[in-house]
């Protein structure tokens, strides 16, 4: 039973999913956008997001202090310097009064060749720009009022 197990192991160790999610961290922040399995995308999405959180904490504060903790934190989660650099002079300042959800995720029609794996689109958001919300249902127009026949009226 998987009881109290939260998340998907993506059929990989604990190390080998850490390895994983730290190749796509880093082909997202170089890239922008990374087209990946739906479930890894699913999984990928709060790894970028706290390490985007931490790096605006740093650059937010003014205490040099802790900017370098922030820059200790995100090495110890991505271990690439080039990428932790990239990440505090580019991709956290664009998301400075953003208060979450820096990623989206664009599910794709087509499935991968070989095993028909669902695939998806993770990408960061532009600076300033807002997530699409799905639109919403108009109300239904109020029934039309029954008419009855009046009471005391002969048959």
């Amino acid at each position: 039973m998987r009881h109290r197990n939260a998340g998907r192991t993506l059929g990989r160790s604990s190390t080998h999913r850490l390895a994983l999610f730290r190749n796509l961290t880093r082909a997202l922040f170089e890239h922008g956008r990374i087209t990946t399995t739906l479930a890894k995308a699913k999984e990928l999405r709060p790894f970028v997001e706290k390490l985007i959180t931490v790096a605006k904490r740093g650059i937010e504060s003014g205490d040099n202090i802790r900017a370098l903790h922030a820059r200790r934190l995100a090495l110890q989660r991505l271990h690439d310097k080039d990428t932790i650099a990239v990440l505090f002079k580019d991709i956290a300042p664009r998301y400075k009064d953003r208060a979450g959800g820096y990623t989206r995720i664009i599910k794709l029609q087509n499935r991968r060749l070989g095993d028909a794996g669902f695939t998806a689109i993770i990408e960061l958001l532009k600076e300033g720009e807002v997530k699409v919300q799905a639109k919403k249902r108009e109300e239904a127009p109020a029934p039309a009022p029954v008419s009855t026949p009046a009471s005391g009226t002969p048959k």
